[in-house]
């Protein structure tokens, strides 16, 4: 799409932090600088870490905000869902929006991140999709007006791409003011050299419990990747698809059970 056709493309703004996130508001504005047809189909309630997990074992209520807001009762997955066949059934989104995240989603943090899976459930419906994260300074919340300046013109880039039918972007803007941000990268993604811990602790009544939440730094010698753009102040870009074929083990064990092994 040119320009001139984002104007008139349906695009669809969704993250995992919730309808009442502020980077939510954030990313639609940026939709609206783009286009003047804007939905917004967002979880009620924060689904951080919800992965790409789908509300099966009951029914999911939709509840209106505003003439193209909506909040769903369940995750980021289900948000996509219900909006390309319930809420925007007339005509599906041409392009899919996720974030802005309040924090990065970087390395194995894909995996886990409802807004990146909200970006595959877009693509894995066939409509070009672009996941968001800002980093922040420690506890400090984080602050989008760079990630504003800049994501206009990345996806106006990113949306002249070829895109095959399962590719997605993720997008990481790094915890720094517009003016000082070292670039824009593209790179795989990475893995920490630290991974996630647990954390041991008694509540009130003197009980054990463990929290999943020992978080180490962003932290990977390996260069080419989004920790490593990131760690140099650039804003980081990866492009992501969905099969998980390990190509090479394909021919490795084809030769080890031969033929009849492989559909």
């Amino acid at each position: 799409m040119t320009a001139d056709s984002l104007r008139s493309a349906r695009i669809l703004v969704t993250n995992d932090d919730g309808i009442h996130a502020p980077g939510l508001h954030a990313l639609e504005r940026i939709a609206h600088s783009l286009s003047d047809d804007v939905w917004a189909v967002a979880p009620e309630t924060e689904q951080s870490a919800a992965s790409h997990s789908l509300t099966t074992r009951r029914p999911l209520r939709v509840r209106r905000f505003g003439e193209r807001r909506f909040a769903v009762d369940g995750t980021p997955t289900d948000c996509v869902l219900v909006a390309v066949n319930s809420v925007l059934k007339d005509r599906k989104p041409d392009l899919v929006l996720s974030g802005i995240n309040h924090g990065g989603n970087l390395a194995e943090d894909v995996g886990y991140s409802g807004t990146v899976a909200a970006a595959m459930e877009g693509a894995l419906l066939g409509i070009k999709a672009i996941a968001f994260s800002q980093l922040r300074k420690d506890d400090n919340p984080a602050n989008f007006e760079m990630a504003e300046h800049f994501a206009p013109d990345i996806i106006r880039q990113l949306d002249r791409h070829s895109w095959s039918p399962d590719l997605l972007f993720n997008v990481n803007f790094p915890a720094l003011a517009a003016a000082d941000v070292n670039g824009i990268r593209i790179g795989r993604q990475g893995r920490r050299d630290v991974m996630v811990g647990l954390v041991e602790g008694q509540d009130p009544a003197g009980r054990p419990y463990l929290w999943i939440g020992d978080f180490g730094p962003d932290h990977s010698e390996e260069e080419g990747t989004d920790l490593a753009s990131i760690r140099e102040g650039a804003i980081s870009i990866t492009p992501l698809h969905q099969n998980l074929t390990h190509e090479q083990s394909l021919t490795e064990l084809t030769e080890v059970f031969g033929e009849s092994g492989r559909t």
